[in-house]
């Protein structure tokens, strides 16, 4: 995405939010934020940096979008029947112009011994991939293309 970004000729600053981020939105035309799932949640962090954002992000075009893999399945890689984005939107009063959802890879050999464990019974459980040596990608890198696209739009 900042790729694409940068090629239609934006600046494009990438900060990770952390608890205790401190971040000026103001001199930014179009803010984008990007969260994925780590056991069945967003980041606390994302929360608390959207409410405490929250008049800035709805001041100028926003985006928001998460990776999980729960958007690998049919039906779930939509922002309106996606449950993660559905529950981070509920728990925000934030309404951001364009949402997006992405499904990610599992990648079992970055894991610790663990959350490989934890992630292989998830999966078993949702008829994923188990192979604790393996890594599926999952991602649909056209919608990911198109959403920055949009995003795009958005800034101008």
């Amino acid at each position: 995405m900042q790729a694409a970004l940068e090629a239609a000729g934006h600046t494009v600053t990438v900060t990770e939010i952390t608890d205790g981020l401190h971040c000026d939105l103001q001199p930014f035309d179009t803010v984008v934020i990007g969260a994925s799932i780590r056991y069945g949640k967003h980041r606390p962090a994302v929360l608390r940096f959207i409410a405490s954002h929250q008049h800035a992000l709805e001041a100028k075009p926003s985006a928001f979008f998460s990776v999980n893999v729960v958007a690998r399945k049919p039906g779930k890689d939509r922002a309106d029947t996606n449950p993660y984005v559905r529950t981070l939107l509920r728990k925000t009063a934030w309404k951001p112009t364009l949402v997006g959802v992405f499904a990610g890879k599992i990648d079992y050999p970055r894991y610790g011994a663990f959350d490989r464990q934890v992630i292989r019974l998830i999966m078993w459980l949702t008829h994923g991939p188990t192979d604790p040596l393996g890594t599926t990608e999952f991602t649909n890198w056209q919608a990911v293309d198109a959403f920055a696209a949009q995003v795009e739009v958005l800034h101008k």
